[in-house]
């Protein structure tokens, strides 16, 4: 047991240290995850209240298949996206293979079904109502929007946060179209992964620190928007 204590005393050292490929890690991990759950969170906002609010042939179905793909296998989408973006496949003139972009790519593909899964199913309980009441007030269709987020934003902030959660922590999709190349592609996720495998337990259980922060941060953030305490 003493290995493990050891790990934790060094991680806390490495992370003062403010080692350069650590934190440059952590910054790569954080723009690729944010910016992977902004998109997916525009795009999974307008199309979960969308679908939640239209009544249309076929919803529950569509609901189906909604919360099916909310459960996606990570490595299956990054192998898709590989493919794909491979030098052979239909997007290689691109050349996004092992590159950030293609990290983002597959991350919003992964996370926008959760996003509007979460949406829709709000929606679908709440949103009814809050259509109406804007249709009282007079509001055109960007005024129910913006209503729509006011009265549900709670919820809202939960899908997102759910998000940014599974985008941060993915390690199959991006270990898979990203290559896990140090100082390029290289993420929390991968580095923990790779460190455990060599036997590097500081370096692993210092990322998982940061990574559990994230955590912690995002929700107390939700809490926060709640109006509740922390």
């Amino acid at each position: 047991m003493d290995y493990i204590a050891d790990g934790f005393v060094q991680a806390f050292q490495l992370l003062a240290s403010f080692d350069p490929e650590v934190y440059g890690v952590i910054g790569l991990s954080l723009i690729v995850s944010t910016l992977s759950a902004l998109i997916a969170g525009v795009l999974g906002t307008v199309s979960g209240i969308y679908t939640g609010l239209k009544s249309f042939r076929g919803k529950r179905l569509f609901a189906r298949v909604l919360y099916t793909m909310m459960g996606l296998p990570p490595v299956v989408v990054g192998l898709l996206v590989a493919l794909a973006l491979s030098r052979r496949g239909p997007l290689g003139t691109l050349e996004l293979i092992f590159t950030p972009t293609a990290m983002i790519i597959a991350q919003v593909i992964l996370v926008t079904p959760i996003v509007t899964g979460i949406v829709f199913n709000v929606a679908v309980k709440r949103g009814r109502e809050v259509y109406e009441l804007g249709k009282t007030l007079g509001g055109g269709p960007l005024d129910l929007l913006k209503l729509f987020i006011k009265e549900l934003r709670v919820e809202l902030l939960a899908a997102y946060v759910t998000g940014f959660g599974r985008a941060v922590s993915e390690v199959g999709a991006v270990m898979i179209v990203g290559g896990n190349i140090k100082g390029h592609t290289r993420v929390m996720t991968t580095y923990i992964a790779m460190n455990n495998s060599m036997g590097n337990y500081a370096q692993s259980i210092a990322m998982a620190i940061v990574l559990l922060a994230l955590a912690f941060l995002a929700n107390a953030f939700v809490y926060h928007a709640a109006g509740e305490e922390i």
